[in-house]
């Protein structure tokens, strides 16, 4: 069993990098820092879970836009495009595969 600090890993990187920390029966968790930067709209040929630790993430999905604030997880499925607005700020652990 590991024991991985999130705050301390996040802190070592560049915001909007994200690191793989740990993998799960196939699934990569991974730790980002959001900076209040946007980033670019993706979509991917997987979920993507994003689960802020602290602050908050503004996402757009498709044409929505959604807040997802600490201690909140977001599902993006599979395919779907979406992008990070402005004012995001804080820890981000990424689950997908």
């Amino acid at each position: 069993m590991s024991l991985i600090n999130i705050q301390n890993e996040v802190a070592q990187f560049d915001a909007w990098r994200s690191t793989v920390v740990s993998n799960i029966g196939g699934a990569n968790i991974k730790v980002m820092r959001m900076d209040g930067r946007s980033y670019p709209e993706e979509s991917h040929d997987y979920p993507e879970g994003l689960l802020v630790m602290d602050g908050q993430l503004n996402l757009i999905v498709g044409a929505e836009a959604i807040t997802v604030n600490a201690g909140e997880i977001y599902i993006v499925p599979i395919g779907v495009n979406h992008a990070v607005a402005p004012g995001s700020s804080g820890t981000l652990v990424i689950f997908d595969t």
